[in-house]
């Protein structure tokens, strides 16, 4: 799927970080200003503050749901309570389970960008869901700064959504739209089109300035 991709026009990765900075200010639900730079070579760290708000709910007993939640480790960095207290792409960087996610969000350059935003929610494909597409055509995407870019940011959206707030249409910080379905436990998340659906495997997971919602599949932009 991502194949037919990846050989339309694509306009230069330059572009496409300032964009999503735009994105990020326009559409975030708190109406602050996000501050961004992003570079593929940045540690996974960030000095941007944690709000006391995000440290008393993340990590609280009960919050997170989804049978994937019990491969996320225990204790330490990577854990529940470990990612709480890091901005969203440092606490995912600490997370066994979301490893090819970072690697991907490191080659894009949008370590700060995701550290600095202001309350999002992040639609985070597992190491599995990258595992379904061939390889020769994810190395194509993973050296291709600006289609990664335009995939990274469709997972994505403004505003800390809570499991009750999450069935329905969000734009994401790409352009387009996802629709997740579902209440309770058990949600899907369709992009595109009807037959690039995921599951939700592990959500509500809390990081300082975002809500994770851990996906079984890639969601690709309509092209």
């Amino acid at each position: 799927m991502i194949a037919t991709r990846t050989s339309r026009r694509l306009v230069p990765a330059a572009v496409a970080a300032i964009a999503l900075s735009a994105g990020l200010a326009a559409c975030s639900s708190s109406g602050s200003s996000t501050t961004a730079s992003s570079s593929s070579s940045a540690p996974m760290t960030s000095s941007a503050p944690m709000t006391s708000s995000a440290a008393s709910a993340g990590g609280a007993a009960g919050t997170d749901f989804g049978s994937a939640c019990s491969a996320v480790p225990s204790s330490g960095a990577g854990s529940f309570s470990g990612m709480a207290q890091a901005p969203v792409a440092t606490a995912a960087s600490n997370n066994p389970v979301l490893s090819t996610l970072v690697s991907a969000v490191k080659q894009a350059g949008l370590v700060d960008t995701l550290n600095s935003a202001q309350g999002i929610t992040v639609f985070a494909p597992a190491n599995a869901a990258f595992q379904k597409i061939p390889s020769a055509t994810l190395a194509s995407v993973l050296a291709n700064k600006a289609e990664l870019t335009k995939i990274l940011t469709y997972h994505v959206v403004a505003g800390q959504l809570t499991p009750a707030e999450l069935a329905g249409t969000h734009k994401t910080l790409e352009g387009g739209s996802i629709t997740v379905a579902g209440s309770g436990e058990s949600f899907t998340v369709t992009g595109g089109s009807s037959s690039n659906t995921a599951n939700v495997i592990c959500g509500n997971v809390q990081t300082a300035n975002a809500t994770v919602y851990i996906i079984d599949s890639v969601l690709m932009p309509a092209g």
